[in-house]
């Protein structure tokens, strides 16, 4: 069915259907249903198609999303997923985990105008669901073999998406994870409530078939020296993300009740793909997480569907200020987290988390008004697990690699020049690992990007050996 555009005149926005709260706390499925055809078409409709696309523009991979939802509205589907897919590696992906309210939605000319913005991640979903049902979306097959070759380490979606980007111009490409599964954060960090897991294995599976080679369970430097690595390949990508928790710098911080978010979600996330894991959940616990992004939502998420007593959010801001995806706090609301703003912890104890009210003050270097502690208004929130998510440092990637001339910041991410190229010649970097824990649609854009100047540089050397 062929609609016209601009409709949102008289159609209203309207999401995926989502499953009661009540359904969804009892599993570790996605909470929100895929668009049946018809209901994308008139959501996709209601496009304004701007002369100045600020949803393009603020999506960081410059996704041409005015044109995509045009071609589902007039029902050319598989052109739709063609445009998707050439901007985006992993578009179903991105369509169900992006913060799009902070992004190409949040800038949608509709949203600023209080009509409700084009609901574009659904759609962006939808569209390559679809193209899996009708058999669209095939691996890579390129035009001609190189005989060059690529390694990369870190199964992510940066190293994943760079991993595509050079099969598709014909490098042999090998990924090295030293996990037992390749997608990194993807699969071990997300829950499946966001992101189930047979989505991300369906795209590691293309890539197989694509001819990307996988080794898992390797640890550069430790099972596989950097120097023999960069032996093997003509060129090497570090795409390794950052794992490391940034430390509650509190009393008590050491207690037997207190974890890391990532160790807490990568067990459950072990835990659907069916391992037996130690047994770090919250049944039947009071529960505390201590911070405010994303994955504070995902942790204080995963608790109430793990059956705890009781599960508490503790931000030092205010709701207006977090920096996680505002969706996802009325997603935890709806399912029963409560939510403590404007405390900040103080010390672990015995019977839980001694916290101070806070009130905003000043704005700090980033704009944002600085927390002060209110004198006199300590306060205790009982807790058998308190759930430390307050951000990823680096790794020391040098000592880890045995690499000691490969230059870091003093923060520890990986230093690049504008081609992503480290210290050391031929070896490039991309993702968390260069811009710190940040979002899995920057980490795609990067790998994309670093396939590029890999090619360039390793193409400009064969140039140099041929004369």
């Amino acid at each position: 069915m062929t609609r016209k555009m601009l409709q949102f005149t008289h159609l209203h926005q309207r999401m995926p259907d989502k499953r009661a709260a009540a359904e969804r706390r009892g599993d570790f499925g996605e909470i929100s249903e895929t668009f049946p055809t018809p209901l994308a078409g008139e959501q996709s409709s209601r496009c304004e198609q701007c002369g100045i696309p600020f949803c393009s523009l603020h999506c960081p991979l410059g996704n041409n999303i005015p044109d995509w939802l045009m071609m589902v509205a007039q029902g050319r589907m598989e052109e739709a997923y063609g445009v998707s897919a050439a901007t985006n590696t992993f578009p179903e992906i991105c369509g169900r985990i992006c913060p799009q309210d902070r992004l190409c939605e949040g800038s949608c000319v509709l949203e600023q105008s209080s009509h409700g913005n084009v609901t574009i991640g659904a759609v962006e979903k939808h569209i390559t669901e679809h193209a899996f049902t009708q058999g669209w979306v095939k691996p890579v097959r390129p035009a001609a073999e190189l005989g060059r070759s690529v390694g990369i380490v870190g199964g992510g979606p940066a190293g994943l998406a760079a991993a595509e980007a050079l099969r598709r111009k014909g490098y042999g490409v090998t990924v090295y994870d030293r996990h037992d599964r390749m997608g990194g954060l993807m699969i071990y960090g997300i829950p499946g409530f966001k992101l189930e897991k047979p989505v991300v294995e369906r795209r590691v599976d293309l890539l197989a078939q694509s001819g990307v080679g996988f080794v898992t369970g390797i640890a550069i430097g430790k099972d596989l020296s950097f120097a023999e690595l960069r032996a093997r390949h003509d060129a090497v990508l570090i795409a390794t993300g950052v794992y490391k928790a940034k430390p509650l710098g509190i009393p008590g911080a050491e207690r037997p009740t207190v974890h890391a978010a990532l160790d807490y979600l990568i067990e459950q996330n072990r835990r659907d793909l069916g391992e037996s894991v130690a047994n770090l959940d919250a049944r039947d616990k009071d529960v505390v997480v201590i911070g405010g992004g994303d994955t504070a939502m995902d942790c204080v998420r995963t608790a109430i569907r793990q059956g705890a007593k009781s599960v508490k959010c503790l931000y030092r801001r205010d709701r207006a200020n977090m920096p996680g995806s505002k969706r996802e706090v009325t997603h935890a609301e709806e399912e029963g987290v409560e939510f403590v703003w404007m405390a900040a912890p103080d010390a672990i104890t015995a019977e839980g988390v001694v916290a101070t009210r806070m009130h905003l003050g000043m704005p700090d270097a980033s704009g944002r008004q600085s927390p002060v502690a209110i004198e006199g208004s300590a306060f205790t929130l009982p807790a058998d697990l308190v759930i430390a998510a307050l951000g990823f440092d680096p790794e020391d990637v040098p000592a880890l690699f045995g690499a000691a001339d490969l230059a870091v910041t003093p923060w520890g991410t990986v230093v690049t020049d504008t081609a992503l190229m480290t210290s050391l010649n031929g070896v490039f970097a991309a993702g968390d690992i260069v811009r710190g824990a940040s979002l899995v649609v920057w980490a795609i854009k990067d790998g994309r990007d670093a396939a590029e100047s890999i090619h360039r540089h390793v193409s400009g050397k064969v140039s140099q050996a041929a004369e």
